[in-house]
């Protein structure tokens, strides 16, 4: 129920201002107890989508109050389609977070998380990697940084890197023929600034391959524009 809803407000089914179907219409829909409807409306609300009103329903709450950390509201969002705004904005969070991340990485990391990154950067010089496979094995590098940091906070944005990833990968062509053929040396660069417990030049490394990302956006819309 709450996929569902959350899916159709993030659509626009429902438009923002709008009031929600009444109880009796949504029980009679989803085939759901009063009580599964309203920890729907409750997990709803959480996420910022929803806002009960007395004598009035449930409104559709403006989107900056939506929660975009969440991981069920950027997954809508996809669900939905994207544009080059969403992405870049996303980017532009990954800008503010990561290579903070990976600074201290540089200050704190194990041995032991040295060399899985260092194996998490090679295994991305795969040849055999798919536009979808490559995004994974990226994925898995950009959370082993997080989870490197030792900052919990940090490992909360895996849902935010990962919206950012899946859609850089689906809006570019299979990786053999594009631009992603420096990606295993640039996560390198990373890890070695990182073994190096070189701070700063882990941050500037890891800035560089966000950088890269959004520009792999950028040129992928600009060839979307035309065809």
């Amino acid at each position: 129920m709450v996929d569902e809803l959350g899916k159709a407000i993030v659509a626009g089914a429902f438009p923002i201002g709008s009031i929600l179907p009444g109880d009796s219409e949504l029980l009679q829909r989803f085939k759901v107890s009063r009580t599964i409807l309203r920890e729907s409306m409750k997990t709803l609300a959480a996420k910022g989508m929803v806002v009960p009103r007395a004598r009035v329903g449930t409104r559709v709450t403006e989107k900056i109050h939506w929660n975009m950390f969440d991981n069920e509201v950027l997954s809508w969002h996809f669900e939905n389609g994207v544009d080059q705004e969403f992405l870049l904005h996303l980017y532009d969070i990954r800008m503010a977070f990561e290579p903070f991340a990976a600074g201290l990485v540089a200050e704190r990391a194990s041995k032991e998380d040295i060399d899985l990154l260092r194996r998490l950067a090679a295994a991305l010089a795969n040849p055999e990697h798919t536009s979808d496979s490559l995004a994974v094995a990226d994925l898995h590098f950009h959370l082993a940084i997080t989870e490197a940091s030792q900052n919990p906070f940090m490992r909360s944005l895996g849902g935010l890197i990962e919206a950012a990833l899946v859609g850089m990968f689906r809006m570019s062509a299979p990786p053999a023929s594009n631009g992603f053929g420096n990606i295993a040396e640039t996560h390198t660069a990373i890890v070695d600034a990182i073994a190096a417990r070189d701070s700063a030049g882990a941050r500037r490394a890891m800035e560089f391959v966000i950088i890269d990302g959004k520009q792999h956006v950028l040129e992928a819309f600009a060839a979307l524009a035309e065809t």
